[in-house]
């Protein structure tokens, strides 16, 4: 398993956080140029980006195990969290839970860390974590502010009936408690086996946990930027999304849904 265990991802981190946050505030924001969605071409369109395309390193660039850094300092005992209202402005004014935003800027800066190269960004990841679970609040559920849902999301089971996947079980179902056929987990949906090869621990708490919106976000960054993607550019950005679910008509929803986030976090009223 993978471990990013950067301060940024920490509860020490915020002020890191705060930083890029306030910079975007104050007009760092690079909102999406308005394009039509191609029927036949996909690779062509521009992605959908929330923030200034990050300084480049060379392509292909390996993630790499690091030693847990010092902490930065937290904000002060009962000053105001400015990430979090930040991410309550958005809720405002899309139907995202503030604490899922934190999980998917969290995560955008956890790859602008250790894969700057990449350019993911949190409106992308947030647009998937829409699609895949509302944000964690599949069917009755609702977002817990330790970044899991109020139960556990397990989809169906992959057995091959007409429309579904089949998949025989690959962890024993240890992470979807079926012993037979996989299915996927968590906020972000991860197959056992996929989550397998990419868990990440994004809240430093040691593990990596499909359930947790913190770790999930961070494991569909990694994903989305295997082999060195670049998911600023239209052709990488259509290639990660289309990699995550194969279906133009998903990477299409991706796109508009990320594009009101990116809007959204661009508002200065």
């Amino acid at each position: 398993m993978f471990r990013i265990t950067s301060p940024v991802l920490a509860a020490g981190g915020r002020l890191a956080i705060a930083v890029l946050l306030l910079a975007v505030l104050a007009g760092g924001l690079g909102l999406l140029q308005t394009a039509t969605r191609p029927a036949q071409a996909p690779a062509a369109a521009p992605p959908p980006r929330s923030i200034p395309e990050p300084a480049r390193v060379q392509p292909g660039t390996a993630v790499p195990q690091v030693e847990e850094p010092a902490p930065a300092p937290a904000p002060a005992a009962g000053a105001a969290d400015p990430v979090r209202a930040w991410a309550d402005e958005i809720a405002a004014v899309q139907d995202i839970p503030a604490r899922a935003v934190v999980s998917y800027v969290n995560a955008e800066l956890a790859m602008r860390h250790y894969q700057p190269e990449c350019g993911i960004s949190w409106t992308t990841l947030g647009g998937i974590g829409r699609i895949e679970s509302d944000h964690g609040r599949f069917g009755t559920r609702q977002l817990d502010e330790d970044a899991r849902p109020s139960a556990p999301i397990i989809g169906v089971a992959l057995d091959g009936v007409p429309g579904v996947q089949q998949i025989p079980d690959t962890d024993g179902g240890a992470l979807d408690g079926d012993p037979q056929w996989d299915r996927a987990v968590g906020p972000m949906q991860f197959i056992p086996s996929t989550w397998a090869k990419w868990a990440t621990d994004g809240t430093g708490d040691g593990k990596a946990d499909p359930q947790n919106l913190d770790d999930a976000a961070v494991t569909a960054g990694r994903y989305l930027c295997a082999n060195g993607r670049d998911m600023s550019s239209g052709e990488g950005w259509w290639s990660g999304v289309l990699g995550y679910n194969n279906s133009v008509e998903y990477a299409q929803q991706v796109y508009a849904l990320a594009e009101g986030y990116a809007a959204a976090g661009g508002r200065r009223d």
